[in-house]
């Protein structure tokens, strides 16, 4: 029995270093845009995942779940960075608005043109975490749980 409470605490280690408390949204932010705390690994659902939501990694749990081998996800793109390729220059982060444990907040950057990314967010185990991402400028504008909601499988 020792054994294996050892093991689940050796596996458990590695998800414990990426997961941080937040004290404030735009402490969350900026770690999300620095690089910092990103999970690279083969099996992470998103590089971001450790800044996102209970609600936001069971959907994309659930989005690889119901994916076929060979086909692309609901999300087929850096939703950080609203596109492809590229990265997030010259990032400012407008001040939270929160209100009851919930808080949303304007990240706007340059990727090859000017962009603007809404943020949600909510206080989970002490800290923030990113519940929604949404861009609403373009011709095709989106959210992380929009595109969730109207995946084909």
């Amino acid at each position: 029995m020792r054994a294996v409470i050892l093991t689940l605490i050796a596996l458990l280690m590695p998800l414990a270093a990426h997961a941080r408390a937040y004290k404030t949204p735009e402490a969350l932010i900026q770690a999300l845009y620095s690089g910092r705390g990103q999970d690279n690994s083969a099996e992470a659902l998103s590089p971001y995942a450790p800044f996102f939501s209970e609600q936001l990694t069971r959907r994309f749990q659930e989005d690889r779940d119901k994916t076929q081998p060979g086909e692309q996800g609901a999300i087929d793109f850096d939703p950080v960075i609203s596109g492809q390729d590229g990265s997030a220059e010259n990032v400012e982060i407008s001040p939270a608005i929160v209100l009851d444990g919930a808080a949303e907040l304007e990240v706007s950057f340059v990727n090859g043109e000017p962009v603007t990314l809404f943020y949600t967010l909510v206080k989970e185990d002490g800290g923030w975490k990113v519940d929604d991402i949404a861009c609403q400028q373009g011709e095709f504008p989106w959210s992380l749980t929009g595109l969730f909601d109207g995946a084909a499988y």
